[in-house]
């Protein structure tokens, strides 16, 4: 029976690396800015350890709850993803793996796009390009990279650690936008009637 984990130097570089992209275009300055780079930087330190460093889920589930895994070799790292641990199989996990893989990578690329144009913008309310469909396209970038991360490789610890990190840059962007409204007023206000927050869609309520 293989062990294929215990690889530190790769948690390490993974860690350093998405957090390289992440501070690339989003750069905290407040203290309640750091508290929720805080958050995200420690779901990508859990992830990155149990992917590569300790199989934390796995080991829990086969030695603390007692449950069978349907594989020879549960600790292998192949067999450390949780489908194809519970019996999905191991192609169709790496599939699975690379739809996350594909969510992640569009959230670094709308986190880049949001960037560019407020630092063309030198200051000034943004409202066309990508602001034109979401407020926050940054923050939505984080919750792709995240969510795109826990389909390639879903964990206990960033399952418990992933609606923590989501309400935290809800409230940030919250702070952030009473901040805006005083400086831009009316203008931005109009702005928010028009444009969802996230998402680039309005959830209207039903009318009964």
């Amino acid at each position: 029976m293989n062990y294929d984990y215990g690889l530190w130097s790769v948690v390490i570089i993974n860690v350093l690396w998405v957090l390289f992209f992440i501070f690339s275009f989003i750069r905290p300055k407040k203290k309640y800015e750091w508290r929720s780079m805080g958050v995200v930087s420690a779901f990508f330190v859990a992830l990155f350890t149990e992917m590569y460093g300790f199989p934390l889920t796995i080991y829990l589930l086969t030695s603390v709850f007692g449950v069978k895994m349907p594989v020879l070799n549960p600790f292998g790292h192949e067999s450390g993803h949780l489908l194809a641990s519970f019996g999905v199989g191991v192609e169709k996990a790496l599939i699975v793996c690379q739809i996350g893989s594909f969510i992640f990578g569009l959230g670094i690329v709308i986190m880049g796009i949001g960037w560019w144009q407020i630092h063309r913008a030198k200051g000034e309310l943004v409202t066309t390009g990508i602001y034109r469909y979401v407020r926050h396209p940054q923050y939505l970038g984080i919750f792709m990279l995240t969510i795109g991360m826990m389909i390639q490789w879903p964990t206990l610890s960033t399952l418990i650690m992933l609606p923590v990190l989501l309400i935290s840059y809800y409230k940030l962007a919250k702070r952030e936008e009473a901040v805006v409204l005083e400086e831009f007023g009316e203008e931005y206000e109009e702005y928010m009637k028009k444009t969802p927050a996230f998402f680039p869609i309005k959830i209207k309520r039903a009318i009964a």
